[in-house]
């Protein structure tokens, strides 16, 4: 019987790759089947094996992971075998490296910001400018020469 190969994927929007490899990973059942056939291809049956789980769920498990565009299958008589196929996960690879460039960038520019801040206050401080009590009052209708306390009457 000859051999058919199936890869089903949804239709395609701007950024739904990655989405649906998201959503597909986001489970730790197709999480732990990723695992698996990151050593190689498998039958349905043995990916199954360790789940306790009726085969029709868990086969709804891997077309999630067959649109998500995470692994393929080719069905050889009554055997269907998923296979990984690792190009989409290289797309969230490099989301999440993009992510923690930026994010690093941004602690860097914050860590410059603190060490400005901190060595403003302390030639603040070396000043006498440092001094909360040097320094005039600028609150609103604080006690003063034109603002007397008021006395409970």
């Amino acid at each position: 019987m000859p051999e058919q190969v199936r890869t089903r994927t949804a239709r395609r929007r701007p950024g739904g790759e990655l989405d649906l490899v998201f959503q597909a990973l986001a489970d730790p059942t197709r999480r732990a089947v990723v695992a698996r056939l990151a050593r190689g291809p498998a039958a349905v049956t043995e990916l199954a094996r360790p789940f306790s789980m009726a085969l029709p769920s868990f086969v709804q498990h891997l077309d999630v992971l067959e649109r998500a565009g995470l692994a393929s299958s080719r069905k050889r008589g009554r055997v269907r075998t998923y296979e990984l196929v690792p190009a989409h996960l290289s797309h969230a690879q490099d989301w999440l490296a993009a992510q923690r460039d930026l994010w690093h960038r941004r602690l860097d520019q914050l860590d410059e910001h603190l060490a400005a801040t901190a060595t403003s206050h302390h030639v603040d401080s070396a000043s006498g400018l440092g001094d909360p009590s040097s320094r005039p009052s600028s609150h609103v209708g604080a006690p003063g020469p034109d603002h007397p306390k008021e006395h409970p009457a």
